[in-house]
């Protein structure tokens, strides 16, 4: 199927839903690898499945970061056989906070922040929602909150880091005809 130039509306939505079929394909196969890699807690992971979102919120909208934050979760949980279980529920917190800080974020400071601040942010929230997550639901003691110092460093190193990484995927689309305008600029919407 080929949409002509006078269909331009659903060129547009056409690609948009393949982008963001992309977008969560690749999410998932990163929470999946970084799954496998070894790490001196069991939730301390670097999210690197979160440069998918944050290019779906630079690229699109708040919507479309949503889509892929969420299908990551539910996806990457069924397929590693952790649905439901302890791990899926600090991961969905986690996420809500996150992606919901970003949104936020992005909306307020638009493009004066640039996807590494919008990610440390990020990274803030979701440590601080898996933190009252496993809080409320595996260790129902005080004494959690101890670990959020420690949790927060670690997290605005992750945060950095895949910022950083969005953003060279950021400027590397900037190439792709899907994201220029008419006049050759880039929008990040």
């Amino acid at each position: 199927m080929t949409c002509s130039a006078v269909d331009a509306q659903a060129l547009s939505r056409s690609r948009r839903q393949v982008f963001l079929g992309l977008f969560i394909a690749i999410a998932v196969s990163l929470h999946a690898f970084e799954s496998l890699l070894p790490t001196p807690v069991p939730w301390l992971r670097l999210g690197l499945a979160n440069v998918m979102t944050l290019v779906a919120l630079y690229l699109y909208d708040g919507r479309a970061a949503w889509s892929v934050s969420l299908a990551r979760v539910g996806i990457g949980a069924l397929l590693l056989g952790r649905i439901f279980g302890p791990g899926f529920w600090l991961a969905l917190v986690g996420t809500l906070f996150a992606t919901s800080a970003m949104i936020i974020v992005y909306r307020v400071a638009g493009r004066r922040l640039s996807p590494i601040g919008i990610s440390a942010i990020g990274a803030g929230g979701h440590a601080l929602g898996q933190i009252l997550a496993a809080r409320l639901l595996v260790v129902q003691h005080a004494a959690i909150w101890q670990v959020l110092p420690f949790f927060m460093i670690f997290t605005l190193f992750a945060g950095v880091l895949t910022g950083w990484l969005a953003a060279l995927l950021l400027e590397e689309l900037r190439e792709h005809p899907a994201f220029q305008q008419a006049n050759g600029a880039f929008t990040y919407q």
